[in-house]
């Protein structure tokens, strides 16, 4: 009898471990399957139809509403796999720290030209997603989000910056 369950105990141990590990590359296995959720940024200034290449929502009087807005567009739409707040629980990029790198330089001018270049990487990525091997590891945006949203969401990241 005592053979019986000490067997039944392993067979339930395993059994308990092969359902964990099946939740988390159930997990895994869904990163990137993200239907995008409209925002409404209707109290933000409009940028147009050609898309800019610095943030409008940066600086000026527009940002502490484009971060509200932000707030909530990166809550329905990029949370799931960057974290709440955009801390990261490890399955996709921290992005507090996406122009960590840009902050610690001295000159203004590198500065500059490392912000722009985080920028152009942010746009590109979220518009068109992002792929390997076939697999889609982040759903394309563009077309289902505006370039203000998008920018609303940059503005958000911006202000959740470690310092």
């Amino acid at each position: 009898m005592h053979f019986a369950v000490q067997t039944w105990a392993r067979r339930g141990a395993r059994t308990a471990l092969a359902l964990a590990m099946a939740a988390g590359l159930g997990a895994a296995w869904a990163h990137g399957d993200v239907t995008p959720q409209p925002m409404d940024t209707r109290t933000l200034p409009p940028v147009g139809q050609k898309w800019v290449e610095d943030n409008p929502y940066s600086k000026g009087p527009a940002r502490t509403e484009a971060v509200r807005i932000g707030a909530s567009g990166y809550n329905q739409n990029c949370a799931r796999c960057h974290g709440l707040e955009a801390i990261s629980g490890g399955i996709a990029p921290d992005l507090r720290k996406m122009d960590e790198e840009c902050t610690s330089l001295a000159s203004q001018d590198k500065k500059d030209a490392c912000f722009k270049e985080v920028n152009d990487y942010f746009i590109g990525t979220v518009r068109r997603g992002r792929t390997r091997d076939g697999r889609v590891y982040m759903p394309p945006f563009e077309g289902m989000l505006s370039q203000e949203a998008l920018w609303a969401i940059k503005t958000y990241l911006e202000s959740r910056r470690e310092p």
